[in-house]
């Protein structure tokens, strides 16, 4: 008891329990859950913490219980029944609790989504880990703004059928498939289905920045005018299943030297291997050894039985070269970093790539570098 009376002394609870205004009792409120979150109790002297906290979720002034709530909504040392019952309390004292208490169990949160309304399931939507089960239960009775808000949610877990879901009872919504198209992954159906269902800005985004099927990419590449801003380099680098999407390339005559070589020197060393293997007739385990561990003729050789131009090998010598020698440094935009640097130390060690390659790897070095710049003017911002 010595450890508890030091945090939570007897005038403090005394002040709780029978100060004489709210202000007092929720600034004895405020000090007493600061303390309980703080202190290393045992189990004997957290059961009388737990009990001082139900004393506090029960008091008549809302002052104090959204005090308790706003002062432990991080914590670990609140009681499940006290979140529970904070969770039905009035939308001052709930919400915080809601929206980050960490002691919610699924079950709990899904009550708080079927009876809570849409300001308690829009806490729920926005809280900093959401289950596939919890979201799911979102879309399925979540009004548009709490769909949008989960969706637009990258730490909810969404399974493709729940996102086919928020598309089918939200098909109209800008903003939800504003949401959805911006989540940082999404199922390669999902992402077919929306380029059908956004506006130009949307579409390019999606383009951008998700995987689509060969056969997808390059009918829209053949399309309408306003559909061909898709790059075939950019969905090698994506491709969720780089053989299935390399084989249907090269079935329809899309599996070009120049493609090969564009997508090497963007560092997407999975495509040019399987890329390599299809043109070879190679099973890949053997490709990947002779690209990456047979020493110097490995390369050479695969290239050939690939039927890949002579004039190229220095160049795709140069990619794996370079791509050996590179790494991901773990920053933001590291991606992007890489490839920049892939491309220089392609650039600056290869003299046999055609014009038309070299000036399309300048374009889109300077097209990563000029997002960059964007993104950081916006950070400032």
């Amino acid at each position: 008891m010595a450890t508890t009376r030091a945090a939570l002394t007897e005038t403090d609870i005394r002040m709780l329990v029978k100060g004489a205004t709210p202000d007092e009792r929720a600034l004895a409120a405020h000090k007493l859950c600061r303390n309980i979150d703080r202190a290393n109790l045992s189990d004997e002297e957290r059961q009388i913490a737990h009990d001082i906290l139900r004393v506090m979720a029960a008091d008549a002034a809302e002052l104090v219980r959204r005090a308790m709530a706003v002062t432990l909504k991080n914590s670990t040392a609140l009681p499940p029944d006290v979140a529970n019952r904070l969770a039905r309390d009035v939308e001052s004292v709930s919400l915080p609790i809601i929206n980050f208490s960490p002691v919610f169990t699924d079950t709990d949160l899904a009550e708080i989504v079927r009876v809570g309304g849409p300001a308690r399931q829009m806490a729920v939507a926005k809280r900093p880990k959401v289950s596939s089960r919890i979201t799911a239960l979102l879309v399925e009775q979540g009004n548009e703004d709490v769909v949008a808000a989960a969706c637009a949610n990258d730490n909810a877990r969404f399974s493709e059928v729940t996102l086919q879901k928020a598309l089918d009872r939200f098909a109209k919504s800008e903003q939800v498939l504003q949401a959805v198209a911006y989540r940082a992954a999404l199922p390669l159906a999902v992402s077919e289905r929306l380029i059908d269902m956004v506006g130009e800005q949307l579409r390019d985004h999606i383009l951008t920045h998700h995987a689509l099927s060969a056969e997808r990419a390059l009918e829209l590449i053949v399309g309408a005018k306003e559909r061909a801003t898709i790059d075939l380099v950019d969905q090698a680098g994506r491709a969720s299943d780089p053989k299935a999407f390399v084989a249907h390339l090269n079935k329809v005559g899309r599996l070009s030297p120049s493609l090969v070589l564009r997508a090497l020197a963007h560092g997407h060393m999975t495509f040019f291997e399987w890329a390599v293997a299809e043109l070879a007739g190679v099973p890949h385990h053997r490709t990947w050894l002779m690209i990456h561990d047979a020493g110097p003729l490995g390369l050479k050789a695969i290239c050939e039985r690939a039927g890949l131009p002579p004039r190229l090998y220095s160049a795709f010598r140069a990619g794996v070269d370079a791509f050996h020698s590179l790494e991901f440094d773990g920053g933001a935009h590291d991606r992007a970093r890489f490839q920049e640097r892939m491309i220089q130390r392609f650039l600056t060690s290869s003299h046999t790539v055609s014009r038309e390659d070299s000036e399309y790897l300048l374009e889109r070095m300077d097209r990563s570098a000029n997002r960059r710049r964007s993104d950081r003017d916006r950070g400032a911002a």
